[in-house]
């Protein structure tokens, strides 16, 4: 479990996963040894330098599992253990993982795969090229995505961060009514998988913060959520979010809150303004925040924000 500053007195609290309607397992306790405090993070997926990161003084670190994305530029056990040390205190590491949507330049893309062929490959994300949802609840996705986390578990990461959990609403619309269930049911499954292995292994899940309002014992499969756009970039880079989207989400992240959840919030922004009311809003919340630029490429220290100086 991670504890942020905002919720110290709420922290310590066992979570055993109680399971989720008849779709999940049952499953191992979540973590609650090596807690510490997280009051800062980084999130970076492309143009990736581990020492530049390293000399930083994030207390939670988001990265992609590979240099590259593919298997030639994954990164090694010493290599992520030398990260996790950090210049002081040690800090946690997370692997960035794919769960509702497959990726062509990942080790487990075959040549001539297409849209069908695997059953579970679905059509090509319009606006991301190379990027395919995928039929998420089939075993053979399953498979894929576990072979996946084995890997980052055998490169030491502390956790995964687990994105595009909100691809259940592509199924829903289609008229998939067991959609939400089934990737609840997937997250678990990650968490169940991992934690035979590592029992102090973090879930943290990004966006469909919604499902807690659905699903009340999602609380108990993760140790935090990501949420994207909260109050800057739902309408556009570096515009803000309408306040009735900002509210919403609100609303739903404050019963992960509620729970001693983690809850980060990265905002898109580059006006010194913005960045300093989205690093306000979150902080007066309780959240923890971060301002990037939608790409994912840079290291990025926001001018009043680097936690060195904290």
């Amino acid at each position: 479990m991670f504890i942020h500053r905002s919720s110290l007195l709420a922290a310590g609290t066992l979570l055993v996963w109680m399971g989720l309607l008849t779709a999940c397992q049952i499953g191992v306790p979540s973590p609650i040894a090596n807690e510490r405090i997280i009051d800062s993070f980084l999130y970076q997926l492309q143009g990736i330098d581990l020492a530049a990161i390293g000399r930083t003084c994030y207390d939670l670190i988001i990265i992609d599992y590979s240099a590259d994305g593919g298997q030639d530029g994954a990164f090694t056990a010493d290599q992520i253990a030398a990260l996790s040390a950090g210049p002081g205190e040690p800090r946690i590491v997370l692997a960035y993982l794919s769960i509702g949507e497959a990726e062509d330049y990942r080790f487990y893309w075959e040549a001539g795969w297409r849209p069908g062929d695997p059953a579970w490959l679905d059509a090509e994300n319009p606006n991301w090229s190379g990027n395919y949802k995928v039929r998420y609840w089939e075993p053979e996705w399953h498979r894929v995505v576990l072979t996946y986390l084995d890997r980052i578990l055998n490169a030491g990461f502390d956790g995964v961060y687990l994105d595009l959990i909100d691809a259940y609403e592509y199924y829903e619309s289609r008229g998939r009514a067991a959609a939400a269930a089934e990737m609840v049911s997937l997250v678990g499954a990650i968490g169940t998988h991992a934690r035979v292995r590592d029992p102090d292994f973090r879930i943290v899940v990004q966006n469909a913060a919604e499902l807690v309002e659905r699903f009340p014992d999602y609380l108990e499969l993760i140790d935090g959520i990501g949420q994207e756009d909260i109050y800057y970039g739902y309408a556009g880079d570096d515009t803000p979010t309408p306040s009735t989207v900002t509210a919403e989400m609100e609303a739903h992240l404050d019963a992960f809150l509620a729970a001693s959840v983690l809850v980060l919030t990265i905002d898109y922004a580059e006006t010194p303004s913005h960045i300093d009311d989205a690093y306000a809003r979150s902080r007066a919340n309780g959240y923890v925040p971060f301002v990037t630029t939608r790409d994912l490429d840079e290291l990025i220290v926001n001018a009043g924000h680097d936690p060195c100086s904290d």
